[in-house]
């Protein structure tokens, strides 16, 4: 009985983790610029390691496989957030400004140069 129910509750976290990163795979393409895809693929990609993992640990049981995943998923849980930092603070540092998240990436018409300017 025990066994029935904690497969139930894996396939459950299993398929809440793949939905994760479904809805982060679609923000990522529908969102309309660079800081808004990375935070909404960086929460997915969060939530769905947690999600994804905890399942896998109670398909695992008590057995050495589960401690070698919790130490995949916490060394996970730790470089994901840190590389969105890294990956965000270049952007910054190379000039991608962040706004409010209404326009695209594209350059806007008015800060092109004028012709015969300069």
């Amino acid at each position: 009985m025990i066994d029935v129910a904690l497969d139930i509750l894996s396939w459950i976290l299993l398929v809440l983790g793949g939905a994760c990163v479904l809805i982060g795979g679609i923000g990522g393409l529908r969102l309309p610029n660079f800081y808004t895809r990375i935070h909404a693929a960086s929460l997915t990609d969060t939530m769905a390691t947690i999600l994804i993992f905890v399942g896998m640990i109670l398909q695992a049981g008590l057995s050495l496989a589960a401690i070698k995943l919790f130490a995949i998923m916490l060394f996970l849980l730790l470089t994901g957030p840190t590389a969105t930092y890294a990956l965000a603070n270049a952007a910054l540092l190379s000039g991608l400004k962040p706004d409010d998240g209404s326009a695209s990436d594209a350059p806007k018409a008015n800060n092109l140069p004028k012709e015969g300017a300069g």
